[in-house]
């Protein structure tokens, strides 16, 4: 890699949460039956007329004003000429020479330095079907999945290592999330990649010859896809062999790419507009009422949370990277004036909660309010820490109010200082060989001690006012 430089465009294709198709009003709800959301226009039965769906056109424009994209007066609808047996009208319907939008940016943040990628283009098109392939050489074809609305976000070709892909598609994928306009899902099929790869000489303009990677369904398929293609064509290059232009298929098993077939260039799919489709023509107040609409975007809100909450990098990306988990931080920082702790909170103990349930913080049955309520009890000394967290699963599961849970259940923190000292002096007449050892110098056993209180208080004790009564025994 000293000698060779990698050059890498990605092609994205985000499914739109759409309630029904791009062309039609059959619903693109998944995981149901086959063939049951399918009509005369997804199933590309002849005299059917496509319509636009107006809400995936809204959800287009608003990606593209997050990217800096120039949305283009007019866009115009493509036949996509090409044959697959999932695919009934025998084309696809996108965009080629005039596109949604045009000529944006994204930055990406890597290792710390923020770089920027363009976006050559966004383009709307419909979705094919899906073939079935099961046993004894039989195939099935499901028409669920034809006529969904997706987008094509294509890079430039400013990416030139797996990891800077990586950051690009989850920065691309967590802008989509926040938008709320694609569910982001790779295993799911709904938000896709596929990879233009080649190398060249480290220092020299021109492009190597570039091939195609498809079947990456996973962020560490991704880069394991494309750290292997990369050095498959630096071994060719170093034998004196050409790299072919190609698509190909990443194989998860042996981790290899392998020939799919030779790569189509623009002229295959003899392009032509789409005579049933007029021009798409945006108006001016629709773009600024979207505009106006969107959200305060993922890296804006990592700088703010950096510089507002004094955050580190990492807390501030663990938040910012779920738009449901970034909204419950700040409505509880706004309850609880120490935004670190709950940072810390909830980078801990929520997110194994959440985690382990597998729901979004917008789903959580534990409010922020009663997130920030725990902490004041922590604050006020009513509980320690330790009772903090260990209550804290029961209260987040059932939504409990936590000064009422702890007063019904007995945790609240003795600090009856009178009761301490005789619990003190309990625990050190049972343990004199360890007092003697620490008036020797082993002062390692304070905490053997502070356990032994704590067991005998069931964890209550004040642990500040358990470590002064115990000096004071030890040393005094």
């Amino acid at each position: 890699m000293s000698r060779y430089e990698a050059v890498i465009g990605l092609e994205v294709h985000a499914q739109l949460k759409t309630r029904s198709k791009l062309f039609c009003a059959c619903s693109t709800g998944f995981g149901e039956a086959p063939n049951t959301n399918t009509c005369p226009v997804c199933a590309g039965m002849p005299g059917a007329l496509p319509v636009v769906n107006k809400r995936a056109v809204e959800f287009g424009v608003k990606l593209a004003q997050a990217l800096d994209c120039r949305v283009k007066d007019n866009s115009v609808f493509a036949r996509k000429n090409y044959f697959y047996p999932d695919l009934p009208k025998g084309y696809q319907i996108s965009q080629y020479e005039h596109p949604l939008a045009e000529e944006g940016r994204l930055e990406v943040p890597v290792n710390g330095d923020n770089q920027e990628v363009r976006i050559i283009r966004i383009h709307m098109e419909d979705d094919a079907g899906k073939s079935i392939h099961g046993a004894e050489n039989t195939s099935y074809v499901d028409l669920n999945r034809t006529g969904v609305p997706l987008l094509e976000i294509v890079s430039g070709p400013d990416i030139y290592s797996p990891d800077q892909a990586v950051a690009y598609l989850k920065a691309l994928r967590n802008i989509l999330i926040y938008l709320d306009i694609c569910q982001g899902s790779m295993q799911e099929g709904n938000f896709r990649c596929d990879a233009n790869v080649s190398v060249r000489p480290r220092g020299r303009p021109e492009y190597g010859t570039r091939t195609e990677v498809k079947n990456m369904n996973s962020f560490r398929f991704v880069h394991k896809a494309l750290s292997y293609e990369i050095d498959r064509q630096i071994d060719l290059l170093e034998d004196g062999e050409e790299v072919v232009q190609e698509t190909l298929l990443f194989d998860e098993a042996s981790g290899e790419t392998r020939s799919m077939r030779g790569k189509e260039e623009a002229h295959d799919y003899r392009y032509f507009p789409d005579p049933d489709l007029v021009p798409l023509t945006i108006p001016e107040r629709e773009r600024q009422k979207w505009a106006r609409e969107l959200p305060e975007l993922p890296l804006s809100r990592w700088r703010r949370f950096i510089r507002d909450y004094a955050l580190s990098e990492e807390l501030a990306d663990t938040l910012t990277g779920d738009r449901s988990l970034a909204d419950y931080f700040e409505r509880a920082a706004a309850c609880f004036d120490e935004p670190r702790t709950v940072a810390n909170w909830m980078t801990s103990e929520m997110l194994r909660e959440l985690n382990e349930r597998d729901i979004s913080a917008a789903q959580s049955p534990f409010a922020p309010e009663q997130l920030a309520e725990l902490l004041g009890l922590v604050r006020q000394e009513k509980i320690s820490t330790k009772i903090a967290k260990q209550i804290f699963p029961e209260v987040f599961a059932h939504g409990l109010d936590p000064e009422s849970f702890v007063q019904e259940k007995g945790y609240v923190q003795i600090t009856d200082e009178s009761r301490l000292e005789e619990v003190v002096r309990e625990v050190l007449a049972e343990n004199p060989d360890e007092v003697a050892s620490y008036k020797q110098g082993k002062k390692k056993l304070m905490s053997f001690f502070m356990g032994q209180v704590m067991k005998k208080t069931k964890g209550q004790a004040n642990p500040k006012l358990v470590d002064q009564l115990l000096r004071s025994g030890l040393e005094g």
